[in-house]
């Protein structure tokens, strides 16, 4: 029996993935990850690393963020507490769809994840206060791979749902696009 039902994004290998809950009176199950059934659209290797956020304010941005190749990775990212504005930006040099973003709300009350794959930038804004996020990565953080795009870039225009709160000196200080960047 599957549990996902998984949909193309408008950008190239992006996908949206909606869990198949099983419930009763005691609430419900839902499979975060099957490698079988995630296999079929792209996802090729182990998760290498999991990590969970916690985002206290709502309108609080975190991204965007990526890392380089050869420790570009795939992310499956879920959201397990409250809502959020996920973006996923296509940062793959001479893709069709290259530099152009995707957003979409993911909520614990919707159950969606985004399937993210290499080459791609992301990040979030909360929507809710105490947000909690859940990230399955096919690779660990390489700190030396680090990359980052800022989300305030005007080239990007990101449509961020509410007014900033919070952002984190460092994703402010992420490079412009009008500053050479290349992609990956």
């Amino acid at each position: 029996m599957k549990r996902f039902t998984i949909s193309e994004a408008p950008l190239v290998g992006l996908k949206l993935v909606e869990r198949k809950r099983l419930t009763d009176m005691r609430g419900f199950l839902a499979r975060i990850f099957c490698a079988d059934e995630f296999a079929a659209i792209g996802w090729s290797k182990p998760i290498a690393q999991i990590n969970q956020t916690s985002t206290l304010l709502k309108g609080t941005i975190r991204g965007m963020h990526f890392q380089y190749p050869p420790h570009s990775e795939m992310k499956l990212v879920s959201c397990l507490r409250g809502e959020v504005w996920d973006v996923a930006i296509d940062i793959r040099s001479g893709s069709p769809t290259f530099l152009n973003w995707h957003g979409v709300c993911l909520s614990a009350e919707n159950g969606r994840a985004l399937l993210i794959p290499d080459g791609f930038a992301h990040g979030f804004q909360s929507l809710t206060d105490n947000a909690e996020l859940l990230y399955c990565h096919t690779a660990a953080y390489v700190a030396k791979a680090e990359g980052g795009l800022n989300p305030n870039d005007p080239e990007l225009a990101i449509k961020w749902p509410l007014t900033t709160m919070e952002i984190s000196e460092r994703d402010v200080s992420h490079p412009l696009i009008k500053n050479g960047f290349k992609g990956v």
